[in-house]
């Protein structure tokens, strides 16, 4: 019915102009909007197709990452897995070489305890048989004292019948023998002990007046305590003392020394027991004066520069004097100990070089024992090791020496050798005998201990008056470095008894009037000869 109304109205419409254009873009608009409509379908099915084959398109991409992920996943836990089990094999490998090592050392111990167990068993009947023979010993000595009791008592009752003394009168007269026999002995005891402290007291007394010697001697401390600086002029003298003597003062406590700044021109005296400290001083002034620069602050900068280069230089000393006699594995301490050994002197005897000179005397004497010449070697490098502070530390340097080295755990040879070459502990290997020996070699030989030769020659010329003077003397001759002295006495002047007389009198003559080191020996020489001819 509204189709027919529209039809209607447009029929009616139809004969009007303005309906006519109306009706025209009426219809244009619906063509328009159809045309729209059809065309919006057309894009949106477009659109959606396009949208489909994208979604598919990157499901498809998404699947093959997915895939390729998955697949890298697979591989890389394969790998992990791999990786994994050739761990879990090595670490099964080790294990098991592990276990068969302890298996190995548990059948080792085994075997072990039953050898243990089996010397254990063969022990154990050797003493059951051990005792048994000591119960049958016992059981026979039991009889014989039985026995012996039976006889003595026999014995007994026979000497009283024989003597006709009672039990109590035969008491008395054996005590009395006794006591008279114990009294005797204890006599010539008493007198042989007597005789023996004195020469121990005289040899102690000796051994005590030379190392006093040796380590305080006027005459060795001049030569081996000072040092002498050169002074260009009075100006650096009076440079080196400083205002009101601050600079000198700075020196002697940075240094340890003490500076002897006197009227002597161009000299300036550095004095110190430690020969160490003194040569640090001696640079440090040395240095000083070249510089120009003196002042506390720069003293003290310079002198502990110098005592670095020092503590170095003295460690490359030690160490090449271990390179030297070929002797190795000593502590870092022990080298800076031998090192410093290069400032110390002995009776003008620099005792570094003595301790090299002792260690190959020792491994050439220890050859000859058929002895290790290695050990013979160490022993005798550190035998006097103790000097470098025995005026540190208390005691002699043969115990400063075994106890420094005993804390870098020596061997008891080395510590024995060090401690007894001068006799002070018995020797308990043969090394020790070894390096007394050595040791009395260099410091004996001619030329081991430096002298002047106005001062040998002096020495040797007093040994030889100081007998001469002695009634009966025709000639004596000192001989050996002046470590013996031969007297020709006359024989019809003096006779054996006067020739002893003269040999002792000399001796205490030299003690008396003499300073030397070790000891000297006095021999007296009486020839008789008798000459006859035949014709």
């Amino acid at each position: 019915m509204i189709t027919s109304t529209f039809s209607l109205t447009l029929a009616q419409a139809a004969g009007s102009p303005w309906l006519d254009r109306f009706a025209a873009g009426a219809l244009g608009a619906i063509v328009a909007l159809l045309s729209g409509y059809l065309l919006m379908r057309w894009l949106g099915r477009k659109w959606l197709d396009t949208a489909r084959n994208d979604a598919e398109r990157l499901l498809a991409e998404a699947r093959g990452e997915a895939d390729i992920v998955r697949k890298s996943a697979e591989v890389e836990a394969k790998g992990e897995f791999l990786r994994n089990q050739e761990q879990l094999r090595k670490e099964g490998d080790a294990m098991r070489a592990e276990l068969k090592e302890t298996e190995k050392r548990f059948a080792k111990r085994e075997d072990n305890l039953d050898a243990k167990l089996d010397t254990l068993v063969t022990k154990e009947k050797n003493i059951e048989q051990a005792l048994k023979k000591l119960s049958t010993r016992t059981e026979e000595v039991t009889q014989k004292e039985a026995e012996a009791a039976g006889l003595l008592t026999q014995r007994r009752e026979q000497l009283l019948r024989v003597g006709g003394l009672t039990v109590e009168e035969a008491k008395r007269t054996v005590l009395d023998e006794i006591s008279h026999e114990v009294g005797r002995e204890a006599a010539i005891m008493i007198e042989k002990t007597v005789a023996t402290a004195k020469e121990e007291a005289v040899h102690r007394s000796r051994e005590i007046t030379l190392t006093a010697i040796q380590r305080y001697a006027g005459e060795h401390s001049c030569e081996s305590t000072v040092s002498t600086v050169d002074i260009p002029n009075d100006e650096m003298k009076g440079r080196v003392i400083g205002r009101e003597g601050r600079n000198i003062r700075a020196f002697e406590k940075s240094t340890g020394v003490d500076v002897i700044v006197d009227d002597t021109p161009g000299v300036v005296v550095v004095s110190a027991f430690d020969p160490v400290r003194r040569e640090i001083a001696r640079r440090s002034l040395e240095r000083l004066i070249s510089d120009g620069r003196i002042h506390p602050g720069r003293i003290e900068e310079l002198v502990e520069q110098v005592k670095k280069e020092l503590e170095e230089e003295l460690f490359e000393a030690g160490k090449k004097a271990a390179l030297d006699a070929s002797i190795s594995g000593l502590h870092r301490k022990q080298l800076d100990l031998l090192g410093r050994l290069k400032y110390r002197t002995s009776y003008g005897q620099n005792v570094l070089r003595h301790s090299l000179e002792v260690a190959f005397l020792c491994q050439a004497i220890a050859d000859e024992l058929g002895l290790d010449g290695r050990i013979a070697r160490r022993c005798g490098l550190l035998h006097d090791i103790g000097k470098a502070i025995d005026h540190e530390v208390e005691g002699s340097h043969q115990k400063i020496g075994a106890d420094f080295c005993k804390r870098f755990n020596e061997r008891p040879e080395v510590l024995n050798a060090i401690e007894g070459h001068h006799g002070d502990i018995p020797a308990t290997s043969p090394y020790t005998p070894i390096v007394m020996a050595a040791d009395a070699i260099s410091a004996s030989r001619p030329g081991g201990r430096r002298e002047s030769l106005e001062r040998y020659v002096q020495r040797l010329q007093q040994l030889e008056e100081i007998a001469k003077a002695h009634h009966g003397v025709t000639e004596a001759f000192a001989i050996q470095a002046g470590r013996e002295i031969r007297v020709i006495v006359d024989a019809k002047r003096v006779d054996d008894a006067v020739a002893a007389m003269i040999a002792r009198d000399v001796a205490k003559q030299i003690e008396e009037q003499m300073t030397y080191p070790g000891e000297i020996k006095v021999t007296v020489l009486r020839e008789v000869r008798a000459v006859a001819l035949a014709r």
